[in-house]
């Protein structure tokens, strides 16, 4: 039992340390239905933060019909999260589950190995005890990462529902 619970802070440690130096996403491209709209994360993260919209969110919006205080809500609410569960869960057959649907509305740019970026993305971003999708983004393993508008309100849904389910393991059982 200890050296599994040592093994999941090894691995913490491990994505940690080697994220520091790691390429993480400069460029997030929102999909929705045919439109395309490319933008820093750094734009990204101004509109979370103060709700200013930089020129290119504010044309997404405008063209997608996304309401950008939704957006901004999805991006932000944070989960509580224990990152050497969320590392060892993510690491099971279970973890599949919750990364194969977030695969699909946060995607490598050339498909692929969505599981693999999200595992990483997810465990540097839950080392403060909780979890954001401005955080995964900010954290993904590579230049550029694709949001589907169509699928991402959902997959937010589902993680945290899941992050739920890792606080309270013994709630569904109990009712």
């Amino acid at each position: 039992m200890r050296w599994k619970i040592l093994r999941s802070c090894l691995t913490v440690g491990v994505v940690l340390i080697t994220s520091m130096d790691a390429v993480a996403a400069d460029r997030v491209v929102f999909k929705y239905k045919i439109l395309r709209e490319s933008v820093s994360v750094a734009e990204l993260t101004t509109f979370a933060e103060t709700g200013q919209a930089s020129t290119d969110l504010q044309t997404y919006f405008r063209l997608s019909g996304q309401k950008p205080e939704t957006v901004r809500q999805t991006l932000t609410k944070p989960m509580r999260v224990n990152p050497v569960l969320l590392d060892r869960v993510l690491n099971s057959p279970l973890g599949n589950t919750v990364l194969d649907p977030l695969g699909q509305a946060i995607q490598t740019p050339k498909g692929g190995a969505e599981r693999q970026a999200l595992r990483g993305a997810m465990a540097v971003s839950a080392s403060d005890g909780q979890l954001t999708i401005l955080e995964i983004l900010q954290n993904y393993p590579t230049q550029e990462v694709i949001v589907d508008g169509d699928r991402i309100e959902g997959a937010y849904r589902r993680l945290n529902e899941f992050v739920d389910r890792l606080r309270n393991p013994l709630e569904g059982i109990l009712r």
